[in-house]
């Protein structure tokens, strides 16, 4: 069309939501409706409609005389699109510029107000006014426009017949009438002019373009007009078109007002094609009906396109189909949700978020705050069986949130039980949506306000959901439990909204025997986003009844937990149970990770579901990374999980458009790694890149100069070294070496040598220590082993009593399979390296480790392991040594003796084992755990110890699991880090709580307990301990330092400062080696120099917990509990001067 300009000056002052619809009708009378239509004397004059309404110029049109039509088309062509961004950005100057990606053009052309066509005497009425106007609906990824265009002379009159009267015309957007939990009532309205005079100086005298944001993704609710307050005057059209001067476009501000230069408008019009929609309902024949199109405001960014160019944004568990409008995602035979999110029939269902808010307790003036409290649920879907628990509730509010079982029944109601011809809310609505719940008490009146983003599934295939509170409640004394009568609630469907409401009576029961039974009144509103195309939606049923009985709600006021449990079906409104097939009431004896398949009468079949195997009463996880290794295509990372699986592209690699393949990133030339630039060698400088083509050149600790050039330091100072050691200068760094008859790393020296594993073995059994004796010899028969002249085990140990011998490895452990009778001897290799024995490989969950000494670190789903080569880390032998994957691991720990890695998980919270030379993992520890953490092991004591976040409290273990006992638990709030020190029985702890952090120790038995330093703390994540040097060092996400002291000292002293977030850390000789979350890397430190001196980043690049040194051989030391248990019948923890004999908690018969 052919346009002037104009644009409004004024604001809304209301918010219009167009609900999106499967079938959207285009009107001859001058708008778009967004819902059914009702009849025109409903609104001709009568505005508001009933009905959701854009009106680009509505009132009492004709088209039956053969001159007046409307044309309707879609179209995404570069020239429209440029024209409606010109046009949009030129509106909202102040904004960001906007690129549309998709258009629907609706153009009236000469239509005529409805009047008689006829006079009197039958000849054909002459009709003298006619409009023409067009209406184009622009949208992009995050935003929508309507843009009104009038032609030049276009608009002739400004009002049409409405009964006996003329009504004004009218151009704006109604939302229609709004339904409410008990009345409908009118939504909001706006309309840009308010009486005829108005209209005929806006469509007469200002012809031209109208521009407004009709809505902002992900709920479009808000109209806003364009802002030009300051027009020029008109410019005539221009005959022809042609390039005009870019700068002549440009807006020029003065007095803070935006004004244009004259805008000279192509010539020609926005093309109408030649595709006109007759009418096709004679019984209203004013009504185009168009199904399934585009034009529904909240959806543009979900259903324009078609499957070429947005399959990737089906879960990969869907297909893609196209509709003549758009397309859909649907998912696929033996997975149900929305299409975009799909999870397998039968399979549990976990979710996982936080809490916040603030809650008001009975009268009291002060809230409760929530501030990231946990909130885990997990549902059986077999059976619709839903437990949620939520952590760190205080006593003040605890028990008062007993009643509200709301908390966690969306999650119910997402994976309820379906009775026949019934869906629960994921199989509909999927996991991404927005849940709004009002809960008002009564008599009280007592408000609370539930609001809950569901933010679908993430990588550990977790449904993710953040949870705010904000309100009152009525109290409910302390020791008091709340009983729930099962209940029911009507669910009632349309598009993108699903709202409920009900009212439930608990009985409160007091701690002095008295009940007081009690009421509140329930509303929620369920908001999601839909796809219009195809029949998903139009086959839901508009209201479906949620059953919910065995309501269970818990106050565990001791670990500040509220736990919620409830079964739950979705069916018929009625409530009828017609069917009592075991599958419909969840009495079926399935797996949990099965599918009931209901048969004839009570017949069922059980089912393993997608993802794993059996004969569906057990079933088993089917690795699929495993048994297709190329499953995930080039260079790509194959993750298995429970059931699923899930690709993550390499390091340098993303996924390609489709969302599948990985392709190489494309990155900037480094000069730094390409090795162009001009710093100094390596070995005396560091290039670090900027960006582009930039970087920096700066000089390695241990030299001076410019980067450029650099000169090594001569840091051979006095107290370098031990008294009895010399300091020799090396480029870029030192080395201390003990004098002649002293031994030692330089650091520490002495006069006499320390002893190794095997003379201390050996010492310990001749009953001899450096203190002199300690008792009685051993008596005759006892196996004493034998050392070499370095200390070392001989490589066969023969008993002298039986005549018996065998084969030891380097930590004097027997070769299986090496054992001689008497009067033969074994043929042993040096350092016990003899050929495997015969027999089945080790699983492959566990990825036997070569000789030597390594470093063992946890990612989500696995351990893995860097190999050591002196203080070197050896990048290219690093690999995988355990695959856990449906694990989120926190703590490793190993145990030198027998070469076992222990670790943490909070996923299903258990503390397990595995042998890193080949075996099965094992869980040692499985129940009263809330979310174990840091670990640690006394090798010589054969002892675990560890720490729990949620029960705050430190607990030790023989190293099978058994013989528990807590021995700290008062003043932790969010332990961490533990670390052993087994030859002078100390442990050592952080507490990270940021209100008041720590570091404390104790003896191993907790006694002793005192804190070692709670100044210039932030974060505290992880701790060592040297025994060689005899310093504990942490590492402080908060303060970004690394610091260490000597605890029997207590000076304190700055290793680095300056790293990022570091979360466990361990050492090795002069390394200190830490995982740092934010480079997503192994760091290596050398705590001499001060400075990193190496890092490695794992091929999958997510978080790194906790780290572990994988000692080649134990390091030396005694303790008391390292002979016989120390002579303890149960646990022998140490001491400083000696050991305790303690009982497990709960043992019977056991005295200490």
């Amino acid at each position: 069309l052919e346009i002037s300009l104009c644009a409004t000056s004024v604001r809304a002052d209301s918010l219009i939501i167009f609900p999106a619809l499967s079938s959207t009708s285009i009107n001859s009378n001058g708008f778009v409706a967004t819902a059914e239509p009702t009849s025109e004397a409903t609104y001709l004059g009568k505005m508001p409609a009933k009905f959701g309404m854009i009106a680009a110029l509505q009132g009492d049109l004709d088209t039956n005389d053969g001159v007046g039509k409307v044309y309707f088309r879609e179209d995404s062509s570069p020239d429209v699109l440029r024209r409606a961004a010109e046009h949009i950005n030129r509106a909202f100057p102040e904004d960001d510029e906007v690129d549309p990606t998709h258009a629907v053009v609706i153009t009236w052309a000469d239509v005529a107000t409805h009047e008689p066509h006829t006079r009197g005497d039958g000849a054909p009425k002459k009709v003298s006014k006619r409009n023409t106007f067009q209406l184009v609906l622009a949208s992009l990824e995050t935003a929508s426009y309507a843009i009104v265009l009038y032609a030049r002379d276009g608009i002739q009159f400004t009002s049409t017949p409405a009964g006996d009267t003329n009504a004004v015309m009218h151009a704006g957007f109604s939302k229609g009438l709004v339904r409410g939990f008990l009345l409908s009532r009118q939504g909001p309205y706006y309309r840009t002019t308010t009486d005829e005079e108005e209209t005929n100086t806006i469509y007469n005298q200002c012809r031209g373009v109208w521009v407004y944001e009709i809505g902002t993704s992900p709920y479009f609710t808000n109209v806003a007009p364009g802002e030009v307050t300051d027009l020029p005057t008109e410019a005539p059209a221009q005959a022809s078109g042609g390039h005009e001067d870019a700068d002549a476009r440009r807006p020029v501000y003065t007095d803070g007002q935006v004004e244009y230069p004259p805008y000279q408008v192509e010539a020609e019009p926005i093309e109408v094609h030649p595709v006109q929609y007759q009418p096709h309902q004679p019984e209203n024949p004013e009504v185009v009906v168009v199904d399934d199109t585009d034009i529904n405001v909240d959806v543009f960014s979900y259903n324009l396109g078609t499957c070429a160019n947005n399959r990737n944004k089906c879960s990969q568990f869907a297909d893609c189909r196209d509709y003549s409008s758009g397309y859909c995602c649907h998912c696929r035979p033996g997975f149900y949700g929305n299409g975009i999110q799909c999870v397998a029939e039968g399979k549990p269902q976990r979710m996982n978020g936080k809490v916040h808010g603030k809650v008001f307790v009975g009268n009291s003036p002060s809230p409760v705050e929530f501030s990231s409290n946990d909130l885990h649920s997990y549902v059986v879907v077999n059976d619709g069986r839903s437990y949620v628990a939520i952590s760190d509730i205080p006593y003040t509010v605890g028990p008062s949130l007993q009643p509200l079982t709301a908390l966690g029944g969306v999650i119910g109601w997402a994976f309820a039980l379906e009775q026949p011809g019934f869906r629960n809310g994921f199989s509909i609505i999927g996991g991404e949506f927005t849940r709004q719940a009002e809960v008002t008490f009564v008599p009280g009146n007592e408000k609370l306000t539930i609001r809950q983003e569901f933010k679908g599934i993430d990588e550990h295939d977790h449904l993710a959901v953040s949870t705010t509170l904000e309100g009152r409640v009525p109290e409910v004394p302390p020791g008091s439990t709340v009983q729930i009568d099962p209940y029911s609630e009507i669910y009632q469907y349309s598009n993108n909204l699903i709202t409920s409401s009900s009212t439930r009576d608990y009985v409160v029961s007091l701690p002095d025997g008295s009940t007081d039974t009690r009421t509140y009144q329930w509303r929620q509103t369920i908001t999601f986003q839909s796809c219009q195309h195809g029949e998903a939606m139009r086959d839901i049923k508009p209201t479906q009844m949620l059953s919910v009985d065995q309501v269970f709600a818990m106050y565990d006021a001791n670990n500040e937990l509220i736990r919620f449990a409830m079964s739950n079906k979705i069916g018929d409104v009625n409530g009828e149970d017609l069917e009592l097939n075991p599958c419909f009431t969840g009495r079926h004896g399935c797996d949990t990770n099965a599918v009931c398949r209901p048969g004839e009468g009570t017949q069922f079949t059980c089912q393993c579901a997608a993802g794993f195997n059996g004969d569906g009463r057990t079933c088993y996880d089917i690795d699929e990374c495993r048994e297709n290794p190329q499953i995930c295509g080039p260079n790509a990372i194959c993750n298995n999980q429970p059931g699923t699986f899930r690709c993550e592209c390499e390091d340098g690699y993303q996924f390609g458009g489709d969302g599948q393949t990985c392709v190489e990133v494309n990155r900037p030339v480094d000069p730094c790694e390409e090795g162009t630039h001009t710093c100094d060698i390596p070995e005396r400088a560091q290039c670090s890149y900027t960006g582009g083509s930039s970087y920096i050149c700066s000089c390695l600790p241990g030299f001076i100069g410019d980067g450029r050039v650099c000169e090594d330091i001569d840091e051979c100072q006095p107290g370098r070294c031990h008294q009895d050691a010399v300091c020799i200068n090396t480029q870029g760094s030192f080395t201390c070496q003990c004098r002649p008859g002293y031994y030692g790393d330089g650091f520490s020296c002495s006069s006499e040598r320390t002893k190794t594993q095997c003379e201390t073995h050996r010492d310990s059994l001749l009953g001899v220590t450096e203190f002199g004796p300690r008792g009685p010899r051993p008596p005759v028969g006892q196996y004493i082993p034998t050392c070499d002249e370095n200390g070392a085990y001989n490589p066969m140990q023969c008993h002298d009593s039986t005549g018996h011998c065998w084969c030891v490895d380097r930590n004097g452990q027997e070769i299986p399979g090496t054992r001689s009778g008497p009067g033969s001897r074994p043929m042993c290799i040096e350092n016990g390296g003899v050929p495997p024995p015969v027999g089945p490989r080790p699983r492959p969950d566990v990825d036997a480790l070569p000789p030597g000494t390594h470093l063992l670190f946890a990612q989500s789903g696995r351990i893995e392991h860097v190999p050591l080569e002196g203080y070197d880390m050896k990048k290219d032998g690093a690999k995988a040594v355990l695959h856990l994957p449906e694990k989120v691991i926190i703590g490793v720990a190993y145990d030198c003796v027998e070469k076992m890695v222990y670790w943490t998980e909070i996923t299903s919270p258990s503390i397990s084992r595995a042998n890193i030379q080949g075996g099965d993992p094992t869980a040692v520890i499985k129940s009263d755990l809330g979310s174990p953490e840091g670990i640690a092991i006394d090798h010589l004591g054969r002892t675990m110890f560890w720490t729990d976040s949620v029960k705050d409290r430190i607990e030790v273990a023989s190293l099978d699991g058994s013989q528990r006992r807590v021995i700290v638990d008062t003043d932790l709030v969010n332990p961490r880090a533990i670390i052993t020190d087994p030859a002078n029985g100390n442990l050592y702890w952080a507490d990270w709580n940021r209100d008041a952090p720590k570091i404390e120790t104790s003896y191993m038995d907790g006694s002793n307990r005192r804190v070692l330093v709670k100044d210039d703390l932030g974060l505290p994540n992880g701790l060592t301990y040297d025994s060689q040097s005899s310093l504990l060092c942490w590492a402080d996400a908060g303060t970004h330092k690394m610091e260490c002291m000597n605890p029997g000292r207590g000076d304190r002293s700055k290793v680095l400062e300056g790293i990022q977030y570091p979360f466990g850390i361990t050492s090795f000789g002069k390394n200190i080696y830490y995982t740092d979350w934010r480079r997503d890397a192994v760091v290596a430190v050398d705590r001499y120099a001060g400075r990193e001196s190496d890092e490695f980043q794992p091929q999958k690049r997510t978080k790194l917990y906790g780290i572990a040194t994988a000692y080649s051989q134990c390091p030396s030391g005694q303790n008391y509990c390292a002979v016989n248990n120390g002579g303890c019948t149960h646990l022998c923890l140490a001491t400083p001067t000696g050991r305790s004999c303690k009982c497990p908690d709960n043992a019977v018969g056991c005295v200490e």
